[in-house]
């Protein structure tokens, strides 16, 4: 239940639906206050992303919390979460398709191939409402047309959230105590990640991908269009909002998981 209301409000609370939102509701309510309020909310709103750079503020924070680990010469097993599949269109074109977050899965084959030892874990089901071939099923294929030994690959195909990732994995592949494990996923998403690892009892080390935030000295004006940094603020506010939701529910060890100290 929870993860059918989070999609259906997601749908609707996200940055970009919900200024279009304001301004149409604006629109149609008319030249009374309580319209041009509403109007002014969203059109402010879009002039805001459309001139400042809030998709890069949103996400910065987010990308520089976790640097890549200093890995050691031994890795027991190597994680790529689910999310750079498009099953919908990897169903409809039966080849593998992937988004933005394609670099999880190359980085994913970069690293099995520096541990050769190492078990290969890709977790991710489908995180759609309407359900669907699971992302498991194109990662395979994508995988072993890039060289990777199908009997060195694991797969996890029930999941259709990062806590699921976590405890499903476990559950999975039983990791014992002094194993070294690495996390690849999006350096915007590895904080939530992170801290549903541990939540789950799996201390793991961080390997973020994927960045899309520019530096701080890149400045105060936008480098991209409105659209993509519509996307970008949208996937920044999924993150801050997941994270505050997983602490609430008991499903990350902090409200803004940070690297532990050593």
């Amino acid at each position: 239940m929870s993860f059918v209301l989070s999609k259906m409000l997601w749908a609707v609370l996200r940055p970009s639906a919900l200024l279009v939102l304001l301004a149409t509701l604006g629109a149609l309510r008319g030249p009374g206050r309580g319209g041009r309020t509403l109007l002014w909310l969203g059109l402010g709103g879009l002039l805001a992303v459309m001139l400042l750079p809030l998709d890069r503020w949103a996400l910065r924070p987010l990308e520089d919390r976790f640097a890549p680990a200093a890995l050691p010469a031994w890795v027991d097993g190597i994680i790529v979460l689910g999310g750079a599949v498009e099953t919908r269109l990897s169903a409809d074109r039966d080849r593998p398709s992937l988004n933005g977050a394609a670099e999880r899965m190359t980085e994913f084959v970069t690293l099995a191939r520096r541990y050769p030892q190492a078990r290969l874990v890709f977790t991710g089901g489908n995180g759609l409402l309407e359900g669907g071939t699971p992302e498991a099923a194109s990662a395979r294929a994508l995988f072993q047309s890039l060289g990777v030994a199908p009997e060195r690959l694991e797969f996890e195909s029930a999941s259709r959230t990062t806590w699921d990732n976590a405890v499903f994995s476990h559950d999975l592949l039983h990791p014992q105590q002094g194993e070294v494990w690495v996390l690849v996923t999006s350096a915007s998403h590895m904080p939530r990640a992170m801290g549903a690892f541990r939540q789950a009892g799996w201390p793991v080390l961080p390997w973020p991908v994927a960045y899309k935030s520019l530096s701080r000295a890149a400045g105060w004006l936008p480098d991209s269009g409105l659209a993509e940094r519509l996307l970008l603020l949208d996937w920044a506010a999924h993150e801050w909002a997941g994270m505050l939701a997983y602490w609430l529910m008991d499903r990350s060890d902090a409200p803004f998981p940070a690297p532990l100290e050593r």
